[in-house]
């Protein structure tokens, strides 16, 4: 029987989750294609990389996917109505500091480090499943803050699209925190802080946060 093509020397699904850790240490543009055949391992050639993964482009997406469906998943419960409004912000931002801040894979998010990283402008579209994925999240903090709003857990008087973005903004600093090698009980000791924003806001029945409607026409955001 005739030999049907040369065996790889590599495990596929081991060179998906390699090549993600490239990606997520270094973004898509700085990683390179001998980057990628030296971290894939088993001295996989040019024509053997394309033959499994099609192009850069395509392996990146493959990781990007397996991050989402895995490591993001992290915030996902900020979508889980059966958790109260602030629990499931709180969760989200402990589950996810834990996440960045753990060994056996690069620091910080690679859903956030992607902006940082972000790709030349002939790649740029290789960056849309990360801007939808922080979207969603973002997305996710405002339903919170409005449904605490709804249950007069916050007064009415708040802007929930500004108070989420408290909490989005603090999230998205928590990958350089995780960069930097901060520790992270001192991460958690910060969310705990950071909620004290929520806290006074549900004390205060006349806390008022602006919208942009708010700004005078010669203000400018800093």
């Amino acid at each position: 029987m005739a030999q049907m093509g040369r065996p790889r020397t590599f495990d596929r699904d081991d060179a998906v989750e390699q090549a993600m850790h490239l990606f997520w240490q270094h973004g898509y543009d700085a990683t390179s294609l001998a980057q990628l055949k030296t971290g894939l391992g088993g001295g996989i050639s040019a024509p053997s990389f394309y033959a499994a993964f099609g192009s850069k482009e395509a392996l990146f997406d493959e990781c990007v996917q397996r991050y989402l469906t895995t490591y993001a998943q992290v915030t996902e419960c900020l979508w889980d109505e059966s958790l109260p409004p602030r629990t499931a912000i709180e969760t989200a931002l402990r589950q996810s500091a834990r996440m960045q801040c753990e060994d056996g894979h690069p620091k910080g998010c690679m859903v956030t480090l992607g902006v940082m990283s972000a790709p030349s402008p002939e790649n740029a579209r290789v960056a849309n499943a990360l801007t939808q994925s922080r979207m969603r999240t973002r997305a996710g903090m405002v339903a919170c803050v409005e449904r605490g709003i709804r249950a007069g857990q916050l007064p009415d008087t708040i802007h929930a699209a500004s108070m989420a973005t408290v909490f989005d903004s603090f999230l998205q600093g928590v990958s350089i925190l995780a960069r930097d090698n901060v520790a992270r009980e001192n991460i958690d000791a910060a969310i705990s802080q950071i909620l004290l924003t929520w806290d006074l806001a549900a004390k205060n029945p006349q806390t008022r946060t602006p919208d942009a409607a708010d700004s005078a026409p010669g203000d400018t955001a800093t």
